[in-house]
């Protein structure tokens, strides 16, 4: 195949910290071109993880700024940027990496065709050694499943996690909306995205989600509890969102589950550990298990810790008590950046696509254009008359 754009933007995505890795049969290229025209596709290749008014991407692209504005805004209106609005200030535009990202952003967007080439994708996009390396996700457990007596921090706990939010929006799941659209999907609830503040802004602008308050939020983590759902927020201590996941359309768990031990590839605080003594063989929690760690052999409960991800699904339902979280020794458990910003960068760092010395290049670059850019769209705006 003949280089192009979409293998320039390619390449771009998979600088960025979630990574956007290449397959034998192109299917990124073709997932790329049904998302991106080529005027777009050209300009994303010169957005950053820096925020930038458009006419200093105008300036990097060769391009008027009313064109690049044009471009812009068609672009966020698709889900394939990130734009900053400051009270008073210029919209600022910056990159989106593909995951999480540009594809949460299609919900609502779907067609069987764009379903069909992400399907084909997913067992590379979730490379589990990758997602290992650097985890954008992490498995907190459900409330009802948490001991009053177990010492717990409070990006631990999703109701702890709610009470320090404020504005909270809710939306569609992509990827039990996708699973349906392929014909492979559950029953389980579909309106389970959660975000906070600004991470939740664009789903409204974009009419795919809804504010709702605090309690609303609550209510739909004990719907979650009830329909066996893996709550997953960000991995940081100040989570932007939580993503309520099965094992049957999540495309992250559905990956992991196929490897002999989920355990060690997902970012988790506990594990469950099992009083086979206490355990009446009902089976409830093999139901529910969404990473096959329990099995039912004859009459009793089977635990195969390599497989617990530590969600507490099968604790909160558990009639005989039989089943409790425990907190992982330290050092098996993955370091919890303090916010988003430092999240995604630790997560460049760790597939070393970024290092603090290209960062700090990358702000050099970024002031001089908006230097450069500055002048040039001050000289254009005396030469109209604006």
């Amino acid at each position: 195949m003949a280089h192009t754009v979409y293998h320039e933007l390619a390449s771009h995505l998979d600088r960025l910290p979630g990574g956007f890795p290449a397959t034998p049969d192109g299917v990124e290229l073709r997932i790329l071109k049904r998302l991106f025209t080529e005027s777009e596709a050209r300009v994303a290749c010169r957005l950053t993880l820096i925020p930038e008014a458009a006419h200093v991407i105008a300036y990097r692209c060769g391009l008027d700024s009313d064109t690049a504005v044009a471009i812009l805004e068609a672009m966020w209106r698709k889900g394939l940027l990130l734009k900053n609005s400051g009270l008073g200030k210029p919209d600022c535009y910056m990159a989106s990496q593909f995951v999480v990202g540009i594809w949460e952003f299609q919900v609502n967007r779907l067609d069987p065709e764009l379903v069909a080439e992400m399907e084909a994708y997913i067992p590379v996009l979730f490379n589990a050694k990758a997602w290992q390396r650097a985890p954008q996700m992490r498995t907190i457990p459900v409330n009802r499943s948490i001991d009053p007596q177990l010492p717990i921090l409070p990006h631990e706990a999703a109701a702890r996690l709610i009470e320090k939010k404020e504005h909270f929006v809710v939306a569609p799941c992509i990827c039990r909306q996708e699973r349906r659209l392929a014909g492979q999907g559950c029953d389980r609830p579909l309106e389970t995205c959660i975000s906070f503040g600004d991470a939740g802004s664009y789903f409204i602008q974009a009419g795919i989600g809804r504010p709702v308050d605090r309690q609303t939020v609550l209510d739909l983590l004990e719907t979650a509890d009830r329909a066996g759902l893996v709550l997953q927020p960000s991995n940081s201590r100040d989570p932007a969102w939580i993503c309520c996941c099965c094992g049957c359309c999540c495309g992250v768990l559905r990956t992991v589950k196929t490897y002999p031990r989920p355990a060690e590839l997902m970012a988790a605080a506990f594990s469950v550990q099992l009083d086979a003594a206490a355990c009446t063989g009902c089976g409830i929690c093999v139901q529910r298990c969404q990473m096959a760690a329990l099995s039912l052999v004859g009459n009793r409960v089977r635990l195969d810790g390599r497989r617990c991800i530590g969600c507490g699904l099968c604790v909160s339902t558990c009639p005989a008590g039989a089943l409790k979280l425990e907190r992982k020794p330290r050092e098996k458990q993955s370091p919890v950046p303090a916010n988003m910003a430092v999240a995604l960068l630790r997560t460049a760092w760790k597939r070393k696509t970024l290092t603090p010395l290209s960062f700090a290049a990358l702000i050099g670059r970024s002031q001089r254009d908006r230097y450069i850019a500055g002048r040039k769209f001050k000289k254009e705006s005396n030469a109209n008359g604006k």
